[in-house]
């Protein structure tokens, strides 16, 4: 009995948690069917724009569905689809650099031995448990004497370097057997070889796992282009967001909805990589 108790409590923290998570989305998702004009009338104490108190109307059923919402972001608004592609611009080049980076550190740590290699895999570990916002003065420090601010390189050269994807992937390539490498090397084969023939095709979920948790995380970054950008036209839609929901609160919400559709689609995708990577890295350490 009282372990029926105690999975039904469990279940009921779990579905009230799922509905704290799954509440926004909705929201958005059915707001951004509604015209811009009962948007603007909803939400018109977030401005002080009504008498009728501080309260807004929280609808979730539009009163006339419509697509004017995502006509006027997508059409009449060229700029937030230039904004989309600055995101692409900065998220692309760092999950393929942060792979190549990532998946090289791994390697030498997981498979030659070299000196102070625990040491140096030590800070590491100690670097991921590190807030970004500790680098973020450093970077900017680096990035100006380069002459890198205000550029795309200032966001994604930083970017690259990522602690947690060696640990990721090193997690991945200690599970390999080090009798194939021991077989290559034997054979002849060189490291570069074992590296993109063996240790890679093997570590194929962990990487894909990477890949999508890098894209997630950099598609969301506020503060890198904050700091290191200076021209507003360069900024990711991440950014720009903010000033939709400021100044242009009517569209807000079919904005949100195409922003965040390409992490959506990718996670819904490579659920099972995601959920194989993260379990699979835990192996052996």
């Amino acid at each position: 009995m009282g372990r029926k108790s105690a999975r039904i409590v469990l279940l009921t923290v779990l579905i009230v948690l799922l509905a704290g998570f799954l509440f926004p989305m909705v929201l958005t998702i059915s707001n951004s069917f509604m015209a811009e004009e009962e948007i603007t009338s909803n939400y018109a104490a977030l401005s002080g724009d009504t008498d009728d108190g501080d309260f807004i109307t929280m609808a979730w059923i539009p009163n006339h569905v419509t697509l004017s919402q995502y006509y006027a972001v997508l059409v009449g608004r060229p700029q937030f689809l230039f904004m989309f592609w600055n995101s692409v611009k900065m998220t692309v080049p760092i999950i393929a650099g942060q792979l190549v980076v990532a998946s090289l550190a791994a390697y030498a740590f997981a498979h030659l031995r070299f000196r102070f290699r625990e040491p140096l895999f030590f800070l590491y570990i100690v670097t991921m448990l590190m807030p970004f916002q500790v680098t973020l003065v450093p970077n900017f420090i680096v990035a100006d004497k380069l002459g890198l601010l205000d550029s795309y390189g200032s966001i994604i050269y930083p970017g690259i370097f990522s602690a947690f994807g060696v640990f990721l992937l090193r997690q991945f390539m200690m599970v390999v057997p080090a009798s194939y490498i021991e077989a290559a090397r034997v054979d002849g084969a060189s490291h570069f070889y074992i590296w993109t023939r063996i240790v890679l095709p093997m570590c194929g979920t962990g990487v894909a796992a990477l890949s999508i948790l890098v894209f997630i995380d950099n598609w969301n970054m506020v503060e890198q282009p904050l700091i290191f950008l200076n021209d507003a036209i360069k900024q990711p839609l991440s950014v720009y967001l903010a000033v939709i929901g400021d100044e242009e609160r009517g569209i807000a919400f079919a904005a949100s909805v195409v922003y965040m559709l390409p992490p959506l689609l990718v996670a819904l995708y490579a659920e099972k990589y995601l959920v194989e990577g993260i379990q699979l890295s835990g192996i052996k350490g």
